[in-house]
């Protein structure tokens, strides 16, 4: 069974997503790029914005499960608000559409690209790029990053719902 998987990098200036389908472990690319939002704008102004992009992304793909980076601690306070509000609203976003979603933090998906969760930005670029047979890396890291999240589900996430299944009396 052909999967259709939607990655987000959660940002409020630049939410990176990436569209893989997947046939057991073989992905293939459909499409990445960023829901940009001037900074200046109000924040519900760029809320909607990205809550407007990811609507648009659901229903052009009708993707199978939305794979999320996890936020997790900076240094930037400031950067920490607005990309857990993008999250929020991603998780959101499939909830509404019945979508599974699943969360992964940016070490367990470069461990998963590249078999390092240390991974540079640029190793996670031309892994991605290369795992999708891509001719150039996708740019900006944001997309790259959130079709590495869509893999990541891919080859991860299968194992987590069989062992969620079975963990709940499933048999499948």
């Amino acid at each position: 069974m052909t999967r259709t998987i939607l990655g987000v990098d959660p940002g409020l200036t630049r939410c990176g997503f990436g569209v893989v389908s997947a046939t057991g472990q073989q992905v293939r690319f459909v499409e990445a790029g960023v829901i940009r939002t001037p900074a200046d704008a109000p924040i519900e102004e760029r809320l909607l914005a990205v809550w407007t992009g990811l609507e648009s992304l659901i229903e052009r793909h009708r993707p199978h499960a939305i794979a999320v980076e996890r936020v997790y601690a900076q240094m930037n306070v400031r950067t920490v608000m607005g990309t857990a509000q993008a999250s929020g609203l991603a998780l959101t976003v499939a909830t509404l559409h019945g979508i599974p979603v699943a969360t992964y933090t940016p070490t367990e998906m470069k461990a998963a690209i590249t078999g390092s969760g240390r991974a540079e930005k640029a190793q996670v670029m031309n892994m991605v790029q290369r795992l999708l047979k891509l001719d150039a890396p996708v740019k900006p890291a944001d997309a790259s990053d959130a079709l590495g999240l869509a893999i990541c589900h891919c080859w991860r996430g299968a194992a987590k719902e069989r062992i969620a299944r079975a963990v709940a009396g499933g048999t499948r």
